[in-house]
This record gives structure tokens, C-alpha cells and sequence, in this order.
């Protein structure tokens, strides 16, 4: 493992995310798709915040059996419609306890239930009213804050990298890990509270972070594109490679502390903002880390190959790729005729005329006449022709 690590962390060994893309765009689409469906089958768990509702709480010495107790007892009281009401601890010394808007009779009777369990007065059982529409407003302003974040986030980028198709590529991301944390929300039943708007937003942040280090590598690895020999995806699918380990790191060891904090809001402390605040965090981030290497680059690389530059560039280089295999081949087969001439001439040859004690063999050519010898003496070479004494003329 640590060799692996350290062959992927010097640029020994490379993954082909971006050639990828299928596998990991349907990986993405189910996970969306399941997210989606969690939130129709199962909505999500508003707290009064957002749906409005009463709020009570009494002064107890916490113990493990509080919650239990205390929600006993609300539901003793025979009020209808107190299904959806949650009992969370603050600190050691105080209980919290949330149910739907209640009647001025209603008030009163809960109030009695609680300040009976925890063995203190009613009056001593504080209680607060939030109306729906306030929880409407809180709900409104949540989704404003969200849609100026993303507006924010798509300029921003744009003007930095100067390229709008990474602005396209980052809300993709973005939103993928909206729809995950939200489906996760939903399908665990952990109450919505402001508390996890604020995480919400601030895990998209996370992420950002994360594919602006990764869109920057890649616009370093594309500056001197065109001078080189690989395409828009090959370079951006380098650089993923090259700040891979970099962005493993950081989540790793972003998540450990969310991960102790999830541990001790819903094990330790019992339900409240913590528990509502790290499950939030711990998703987003994770979310985000996938998002950021499996989403974000491979949709930038699709998006900037349909460019006409781009197509432009990749025609060229499969053209200087032809042309290189051509030469190739024509080197290749200008050895291989070469051979073929000196075959089909050995073959050709015809007529001997051998003379004693040379240790070679005259050939002669029938049409060329040209006059070739073979064997020890002649070491493969072309020897002229000994013309005999009495053919020789006279001066």
C-alpha cells in the first residue's frame, strides 16, 4: 500500500478517471437517483424551526433514560397529533422538548406532564411559541442564501480561470453534493435544523475548495497545449492524477474530527445541533472529495472537447500521428524491398564459367552481362572476369 501510494504521489503510476467517465457518471446518477427517491418516500425531518411549533424547557439532572421518559410522558397526556414530537437534551442540565403548535389548553396540560416528570413547577417549564410563518421566512431566506452562494461561486470562477465551462463542471459538483447530503438527511431522519443549513453551506465550500485545486492544476497542465502531443482530456486526467494523493490527505483529515464529533452528538450527548451539524459535514465532505475527482474533471474534459479549438487540436495531432506512422512504414519497407532486389538478383543469375584454383564462381548475368562472383575467395563481392591469354589482343 505505501508503494502504491508513493508511485501515485511521483506521477509513476497513473488511473484513467477522465477515460472513465461512463462508469463514473452512472456511479453519480444512482446515488442521485437514490437520494431523490429518499426524499419522496421519506421527507424531511423539519424541526419547528421550519414547520413552526411550541418549545419547552425544564431545568433536569440529565441521565441516560431522560429523553424516554419525558417523551412517556407527553404522549400520556392523550393529545392528538404528538407523533412527530422530540425530546433532546442541552448540556447535563437542561431538556428540550418540541411538538406541534398547541392550543392554550394543550400548553397547559404539556407543560403540567413535563414540570411533573422532572419534579419541578410548571412555572419553572419555560415555553415559547414559533409561528409557521416565521419558520416560512427561516425557509426562505435558507434557499435565497443557497442560490447566492451558487451564483457567487459560478462567477467567481469564471472570472478566475476565464472559462465558463469550469463554472458549468463546479455547480455540477456542487449540486451532486447538495442532493447527497439532503438524501442522506432523509433517508437517516435526523432533524433539519438551522444548524445544518450552516453545515450545509459550509460543506460546499469544502468542496469548492477542493475542485478549484483541481481546476488549477489542470489549467496549468493545458497551457502549452498546443505545442505538445496530448489532448484536453489526457492533460486534465494528468493532473487529477498529479493532485490525487494531495486531495485524499485533506479529506482524511478533515473528516476525522467531524467524524469524533458525529460520534459524540449521536452516542454521547444524545440529539441536538451537534449531532445535526456533524452528520451534515461528514457527508458534504465526503461527497465533495468524491465529486471534486470523479465528477467535476471528466464533465470539465467533455465540456472542452466539443470546443472548436479543441477539435481542431485533436485533428492535428491525429494527423501528425499519421504522418509519422508513414514514415515509419516507408522505412520499414525500404529495408524490406532492398532485400527483396538482392533476392530476386541472386535468383535471376544464370551461366558459370569456372577457373581452376581461383576458389571462386564466375556468374554472369544473361541480361545485364554484368559479371558477379560467389564463394570464399570472393567474399560475396563482384570480381572482374580473367580474360585467358589467347583472347587477348596483341598492340
Amino acid at each position: 500500500m505505501r508503494e502504491f501510494i508513493r508511485r501515485l504521489n511521483t506521477g509513476e503510476l497513473s488511473y484513467g478517471f477522465v477515460p472513465r467517465w461512463r462508469r463514473w457518471f452512472i456511479i453519480s446518477a444512482v446515488i442521485v437517483v437514490v437520494s431523490l427517491g429518499a426524499l419522496v418516500v421519506r421527507p424531511l425531518n423539519l424541526g419547528i424551526e421550519f414547520r413552526g411549533g411550541a418549545d419547552f424547557q425544564a431545568p433536569v439532572q440529565v441521565t441516560e433514560s431522560t429523553t424516554d421518559d419525558l417523551g412517556d410522558a407527553v404522549h400520556a397526556t392523550g393529545l392528538p397529533e404528538l407523533d412527530s414530537t422530540t425530546v433532546t437534551t442541552i448540556g447535563d442540565g437542561t431538556v428540550r422538548v418540541q411538538t406541534r403548535t398547541l392550543t392554550v389548553d394543550e400548553v397547559a396540560q404539556v407543560r403540567s406532564a413535563i414540570a411533573e416528570e422532572v419534579g419541578v413547577s410548571s412555572e419553572e417549564v419555560a415555553y415559547s411559541l414559533i409561528g409557521a410563518s416565521w419558520g416560512d421566512q427561516i425557509t426562505e431566506r435558507a434557499l435565497i442564501a443557497l442560490g447566492v452562494f451558487l451564483v457567487l461561486v459560478a462567477g467567481v470562477i469564471w472570472i478566475y480561470f476565464r472559462d465558463w465551462r469550469m463554472s458549468v463542471a463546479a455547480i455540477v459538483a456542487l449540486l451532486h453534493d447538495l442532493v447527497v447530503t439532503v438524501g442522506v438527511y432523509a433517508l437517516v431522519g435526523f432533524t433539519v435544523t438551522p444548524a445544518s443549513v450552516i453545515a450545509v453551506l459550509t460543506i460546499l465550500g469544502y468542496s469548492l475548495y477542493d475542485t478549484v485545486v483541481v481546476f488549477d492544476r489542470v489549467r496549468e497542465n493545458v497551457a502549452s497545449l498546443r505545442e505538445g502531443r496530448r489532448t484536453y482530456s489526457e492533460a486534465a486526467n494528468s493532473a487529477l492524477n498529479a493532485v490525487l494523493v494531495r486531495s485524499l490527505n485533506t479529506t482524511i483529515i478533515g473528516v476525522l474530527p467531524v467524524v469524533a464529533l458525529l460520534i459524540a452528538g449521536a452516542f454521547v450527548l444524545g440529539q441536538g445541533p451537534l449531532q445535526d451539524l456533524s452528520l451534515a459535514l461528514f457527508v458534504g465532505m465526503v461527497a465533495g472529495a468524491y465529486s471534486s475527482i470523479f465528477l467535476a474533471t471528466p464533465v470539465l474534459a467533455l465540456l472542452k472537447e466539443r470546443d472548436p479549438a479543441m477539435v481542431e487540436h485533436r485533428e492535428r495531432l491525429a494527423h501528425r500521428l499519421r504522418k509519422e506512422e508513414r514514415k515509419a512504414e516507408r522505412r520499414t519497407g525500404g529495408s524490406g524491398s532492398s532485400v527483396a532486389v538482392l533476392d530476386r538478383d541472386e535468383d535471376a543469375d544464370t551461366g558459370t564459367d569456372t577457373e581452376d584454383g581461383a576458389g571462386t564462381t564466375p556468374t554472369t548475368e544473361p541480361r545485364t552481362g554484368t559479371v558477379r562472383a560467389t564463394g570464399a575467395g570472393a567474399s560475396g563481392r563482384p570480381q572482374p572476369r580473367r580474360v585467358p591469354r589467347s583472347e587477348r589482343r596483341r598492340p
